[in-house]
């Protein structure tokens, strides 16, 4: 069973942007792509624990900004050293104007 969590409202993020969301001591990374769909995954890099709402979105990758190491956001595959441990990714939808995280029961 899908937990549905509102996130934020979609204009809080830009085109080809990510946002911090955290929610019961877990942090998330939202992002919105240039063709204005939205992805989340959890929000701190997999090699130091550092937030990756701080990186740099580029098309459909998110850049840690600490080591520069990249993930897919929309996959969460981990695409470039120092990262090799993929990032967990989490359906979202958007309702009424709303960001809302699917996460598991």
């Amino acid at each position: 069973m899908t937990t549905w969590i509102d996130a934020c409202k979609a204009t809080d993020i830009d085109q080809e942007d990510v946002v911090r969301f955290d929610h019961e001591g877990r942090t998330f990374a939202i992002y919105r792509s240039p063709d204005d769909e939205y992805f989340a995954t959890d929000g701190l890099c997999t090699h130091e624990k550092i937030h990756l709402a701080d990186g740099l979105v580029m098309d459909d990758t998110i850049e840690c900004p600490k080591h520069n190491g990249r993930f897919s956001y929309k996959t969460g595959e981990a695409r470039g050293a120092p990262v090799c441990i993929n990032l967990k990714t989490y359906p979202v939808r958007v309702d009424n104007g709303r960001v809302m995280i699917g996460l598991g029961a």
